[in-house]
């Protein structure tokens, strides 16, 4: 939310890369990983390295552009993107009530234990900013060394990413437009007519009417205990911040004390801050606390997208948006 931070206009020159230094990122993919990011082709976490989900939002990018899908960001990708010339980096305040915020600091690692807490928040400042800007708290603390000691009046620099429109339906609840603020997601998304979900690139696609790709996600997509379950299938409802239904009957690796347990909404709830029906029981497309090991780790069968990118889609999706999965 704008009060927790004060933005500071931008510099509108290219970031310079002194604004890097004493760091391992860097800067071109770093600036290439933001407009990626704000054109709706996410790179993962931002955090100026390449890895396979920055080449496979360089390509999905170039589809949309209708560029040579090379995966490299190449001389006429690179004009492409530079047609969105802010900087890379922006200035911000951080204010008092940023760090007056009713942060989770301890959240225990079972399931089954986070029951008794009222909510599942975030542990603190650096993880919530880390959050709302695509990014890891390890790079956030690259870039502002201080913010190991958070204080009020301190400059931080960070991913530019405050989107231009936050003009969200007034038909959506408080919260879930404070959530949409947070996350920096634009009131204006493009609308999923199809969702196809590749298992073998771990990739969410979002195509529009004219079957046209307009977005692409970073996504884990099931496990060998509990695959992904191929087929066409239709969304249901969306439940915006839910709270969470453990079953353990549900879990191969459950363990055997364990009884079912309801828990509280939140950024760190296991589907995260958005939970997309689909009539496949018990499966569905959300959120994770942990961004960072999507694609890496293996879920329980559903589609698990970082918070960002599942709130983003969640803006573009409908029930009757159909939904695709494939090997």
């Amino acid at each position: 939310m704008q009060s927790a931070v004060g933005a500071q206009v931008p510099n509108p020159a290219a970031t310079p890369a002194s604004a890097f230094r004493a760091t391992n990122i860097d800067p071109s993919i770093f600036r290439a990983q933001v407009q990626l990011d704000r054109a709706g082709f996410g790179p993962g976490v931002i955090d100026g390295r390449k890895g396979r989900f920055f080449n496979a939002a360089v390509k999905g990018y170039q589809a949309a552009q209708g560029l040579t899908q090379s995966g490299e960001l190449d001389g006429g990708t690179r004009a492409a993107l530079g047609k969105d010339d802010a900087p890379a980096l922006m200035t911000m305040v951080l204010k008092d009530d940023a760090l007056a915020a009713d942060f989770t600091p301890d959240i225990p690692a079972k399931i089954v234990d986070q029951v008794a807490l009222p909510n599942l928040g975030y542990r603190d400042i650096v993880e919530r900013l880390a959050e709302r800007f695509h990014t890891t708290p390890q790079i956030l603390l690259a870039l502002n060394p201080a913010l190991k000691a958070p204080q009020a009046g301190m400059e931080l620099r960070l991913p530019s990413l405050i989107p231009a429109n936050r003009d969200y339906d007034n038909s959506l609840s408080p919260q879930w437009r404070d959530t949409l603020a947070t996350l920096n997601i634009s009131a204006r998304q493009p609308q999923a007519a199809k969702i196809v979900v590749d298992k073998s690139e771990s990739l969410l696609k979002v195509f529009d009417a004219q079957d046209r790709l307009v977005a692409q996600f970073p996504a884990t997509t099931g496990s060998d205990h509990d695959p992904l379950p191929i087929g066409q299938w239709v969304i249901e409802a969306i439940a915006f911040l839910p709270t969470y239904h453990y079953n353990p009957d549900l879990f191969w690796d459950a363990a055997e004390s364990d009884g079912t347990a309801v828990l509280q909404p939140g950024p760190n709830n296991p589907v995260g801050v958005v939970w997309i029906d689909l009539d496949k029981p018990h499966y569905g497309i959300h959120g994770t606390p942990e961004p960072t090991r999507i694609g890496r780790s293996q879920s329980h069968g559903c589609v698990r997208l970082s918070n960002w990118d599942a709130a983003r889609l969640a803006q573009m999706t409908s029930t009757s948006t159909q939904v695709i999965f494939q090997e």
